[in-house]
């Protein structure tokens, strides 16, 4: 069995990129899939969940330089779940897809203006 998930959505926000001691790269990032459906008495419903991106090496650096909030991208990878504990002694958990293929859906067109 294998851990793989395929999202297609909108950017909430532009990717972070951190850049580490070691020369590694990480681009963060939210994204919103949507899902409209019709009730059993017929009225339209939209269901958006957000999902925490992150991307590592050429694939951080490419989502820093070429996609913007609101850009429609495609992407695989796989869930990760972490936790830890707060200041409060709060158990905290997170949800994040680390990304192993991405492609942009928003037309070049549109980008060129925010492209380095």
């Amino acid at each position: 069995m294998k851990n793989r998930i395929t999202l297609i959505g909108r950017l909430g926000q532009d990717p972070e990129l951190k850049v580490f001691e070691n020369g590694n790269q990480m681009a963060k990032y939210a994204l919103a899939t949507n899902e409209v459906y019709k009730s059993s008495d017929g009225n339209k419903h939209e269901d958006t969940q957000w999902h925490q991106i992150i991307a590592w090496g050429k694939l951080a650096e490419l989502s820093e330089r070429y996609l913007r909030k609101g850009d429609l991208c495609a992407l695989e990878g796989k869930i990760i779940y972490r936790s830890f504990e707060n200041d409060a002694n709060e158990k905290m958990y997170f949800t994040e897809v680390v990304v192993h293929d991405l492609q942009f859906l928003t037309p070049k067109s549109s980008k060129e203006s925010t492209v380095n």
